[in-house]
């Protein structure tokens, strides 16, 4: 690891932090300083910065520049369910289980995998052990992602997720009956100060979060809803049912630990997915069914959804 102490001069007064890293740190974009600030690599009079923030002089900035990344993703015959596809992009329904890009610890066996299997021309954007992935999805919820084949689509699609103008809607089966038809969940979210692998509600070192949840069926001790995403914060909607006393199903950071109703990871499954295409500015949206074994559950439970319909059959937020 490469450590840099610097210290703001008069001259640099007033500077943004992430453009400060940029000027200091040779070869460093300001992107890349900004990867480093979320990562809480950089430290202003020992305290998390900022991107945004206004340096003052005589600031302390202490920044740790990790290891380059030297592994690269190897391709692995890892069967694929792709949606949709074209020389720009791909639609994949992810099975629940499969982790989506090769990291400490797990290097085989993930999407980023199997996508270099299927096809060698995916966007370097990312790095080498993350080509192609615009957005994720935790290994144990399953569903739609797109995946971009070029560093155009890439660029497009990744600033229509910040413009929150990509359509994400989810299904989840929750703990507790939902007496109301739905809500809006307007709650920051950011690490969880007492335990590092998890997210929470908090005002200190969050972002915006917003999710807006629809009620679709009351199943006895439970709850199907359908959530859509207007932020894609980290964990956000199983932190944010969790925060309203209405935990996903399944879910083992932010649930009981018991009553999982036999599912291998939470009840959460991505099924829409709507976008512009970066080239033709098309709209595409697609839908997928949710895993048969959650299927199975949730018609245990007395569910008379059709999971194979279009949207007419879960109602619109």
């Amino acid at each position: 690891m490469e450590k840099h102490v610097l210290t703001v001069s008069q001259e640099q007064q007033g500077v943004r932090l992430d453009v400060f890293l940029s000027r200091k740190l040779n070869g460093f974009s300001r992107t890349q300083a900004q990867k480093l600030i979320e990562d809480e690599a950089v430290l202003v009079n020992a305290k998390p910065g900022k991107a945004n923030m206004k340096l003052n002089s005589n600031d302390i900035v202490t920044c740790c520049i990790p290891e380059p990344e030297r592994l690269l993703a190897e391709p692995e015959n890892i069967p694929l369910d792709i949606i949709y596809e074209d020389s720009d992009l791909l639609v994949v329904n992810k099975p629940q289980g499969m982790v989506v890009h090769p990291a400490n610890g797990n290097y085989s066996g993930t999407l980023v995998n199997a996508l270099l299997f299927h096809c060698r021309d995916l966007s370097g954007i990312n790095g080498v052990l993350r080509p192609g992935i615009v957005h994720r999805i935790d290994k144990d919820t399953s569903g739609l992602l797109v995946v971009a084949k070029n560093d155009m689509s890439h660029r497009k699609l990744a600033q229509q997720i910040k413009d929150h103008t990509v359509k994400r809607e989810y299904l989840a089966l929750v703990h507790g009956v939902i007496t109301e038809p739905g809500g809006i969940i307007e709650a920051p979210i950011g690490r969880d100060v007492k335990d590092r692998q998890k997210m929470a509600v908090s005002l200190k070192n969050s972002k915006d979060a917003v999710t807006e949840y629809m009620v679709l069926e009351r199943l006895g001790e439970y709850s199907l809803i359908k959530c859509r995403l207007k932020t894609g914060r980290t964990h956000q909607i199983r932190v944010h049912m969790a925060y309203i006393k209405h935990p996903v199903v399944g879910d083992p950071k932010y649930g009981p630990k018991k009553a999982h109703l036999g599912l291998d990871g939470q009840a959460l499954h991505a099924r829409t997915l709507g976008f512009g295409h970066p080239r033709t500015g098309e709209w595409l949206e697609f839908t997928a069914a949710p895993p048969g074994e959650l299927i199975k559950v949730l018609e245990d439970l007395g569910s008379k959804c059709n999971f194979y319909k279009g949207d007419e059959a879960f109602g619109r937020i």
